[in-house]
């Protein structure tokens, strides 16, 4: 059963998931099982190649997926520390894609983080796993501010 976040997370200027950047990927993350998940239709603006998604705009999708589940699961912010990104085949412009990522380790301040991104057909675009760090506490609470959430952040794991 998918949920989505509250639609008042997007009133920021972020890149990938901001409401106020008319430039950024607009992108939307509901809760789904134990991780959460996207979809995204890549605009002209996205293009590498003709006719296809550029790579870098597909590995911040991944990104901003995995850096959502970290927060779904453990409702803290933090920072992709390592990333490896595995590259299975062209993205299209005309296609919608689904990124799904979920945390698979949770110690401290590091989150071990997997993603994935699939055509409408399901076969596997690319995938990517990360270690992200928790932000400490007085950072967190700062950021929070700064792009208006007020949630209080757990303790660590």
């Amino acid at each position: 059963m998918s949920e989505a976040f509250d639609p008042r997370m997007y009133e920021h200027f972020c890149y990938a998931c901001g409401r106020h950047n008319p430039l950024g990927l607009q992108m939307r993350f509901e809760r789904d099982g134990d991780g959460v998940l996207a979809r995204y239709t890549p605009r002209v603006e996205d293009s590498g190649f003709p006719g296809v998604l550029h790579g870098g705009v597909l590995v911040t999708l991944l990104d901003e997926a995995m850096a959502w589940a970290m927060y779904a699961r453990a409702e803290t912010l933090g920072v992709t520390a390592t990333m490896e990104t595995r590259y299975r085949r062209p993205a299209l412009l005309d296609e919608e894609l689904t990124v799904r990522a979920r945390v698979t380790r949770a110690r401290g301040r590091r989150l071990a983080v997997e993603a994935t991104l699939d055509a409408p057909a399901g076969e596997r675009v690319a995938e990517a796993s990360a270690l992200f760090l928790r932000l400490p506490p007085e950072r967190d609470a700062e950021i929070r501010r700064a792009i208006g959430w007020t949630v209080t952040p757990p303790a660590p794991e």
